[in-house]
């Protein structure tokens, strides 16, 4: 082997390894600021499923939305349903990973199925009447009118329940002409004309405020509604689910839900 080849072939692997050297710390930053990007969002990538009450289901949209903006790999399912009927599903094993209810008593009888549970936002009742409010339905008293068509959600639901509450509370018989299994079902028979009024959250009025009116109830004949969020225990993103659950008591996420009439927990 001659002496120039040798010297050509050993300047051709100095000159490599200079090269390869600045490739690899690149490839080492690469890998740095992907992990920069991954922790930076507080949760592992996840797809999550959340059941929740049906009275969240406009605001959750919005939530959701925002959530998977900052957490980009992160896409967030929601399951919208009456209280009893979530907490059903959670008995019979349904695959999710959080659960967020409309009132405290249906999240407590699920304590060995879930985390522990924070309420995140609090509601209030009014009556919701036709457009215009045909009938002039004032009071919580109007509803006692047998000739008023007036539907409300059924005692095993949360809306229900304190529907139930306040009229008992003020002595007021209403005979309803239907029992609903959600507030969005009370809202729509009202919406379509097929019930005179209805009890319903305020934050639910105000998604048809277009479409029906709403009497507000005085504080001291009123029942407030908290709403309780807590992770599953069954959940496959147990750490994604408890990020989520977290986001929800944020600034960010309490700002969604004050803009959409909710109140403060």
């Amino acid at each position: 082997m001659s002496l120039s080849f040798t010297r050509r072939r050993t300047a051709a692997a100095i000159l490599t390894a200079v090269l390869l050297v600045p490739l690899a710390a690149c490839g080492s930053d690469d890998k740095k600021d992907s992990g920069d990007k991954a922790s930076a969002s507080g949760a592992p990538d996840a797809d999550l499923t959340v059941l929740a009450a049906s009275s969240l289901t406009d605001v959750f949209k919005t939530a959701g939305a925002a959530y998977e903006k900052k957490h980009p790999g992160t896409e967030v399912t929601f399951s919208f349903a009456g209280s009893q009927e979530l907490a059903a599903q959670v008995k019979q094993g349904a695959p999710a990973d959080a659960l967020v209810t409309a009132d405290t008593r249906t999240m407590d009888a699920l304590k060995s199925d879930t985390g522990s549970p924070t309420v995140i936002a609090k509601n209030r009742l009014v009556i919701a009447t036709g457009k215009g409010n045909p009938e002039k339905v004032e009071t919580l008293k109007d509803l006692a009118d047998p000739e008023l068509k007036v539907v409300l959600a059924a005692p095993e639901v949360p809306v229900g329940r304190y529907s139930r509450q306040i009229l008992d509370a003020q002595k007021i018989d209403v005979k309803p002409v239907s029992q609903e299994p959600n507030v969005r079902a009370v809202l729509s028979k009202v919406e379509l004309g097929e019930a005179d009024a209805g009890l319903v959250y305020r934050t639910d009025a105000a998604t048809a405020s277009g479409k029906i009116d709403a009497v507000d109830i005085p504080d001291a004949q009123n029942a407030v509604a908290s709403y309780p969020a807590a992770t599953l225990k069954t959940s496959g993103n147990s750490e994604a689910a408890t990020a989520f659950v977290a986001w929800l008591s944020t600034p960010e996420a309490q700002k969604i839900l004050a803009d959409a009439g909710f109140q403060k927990p």
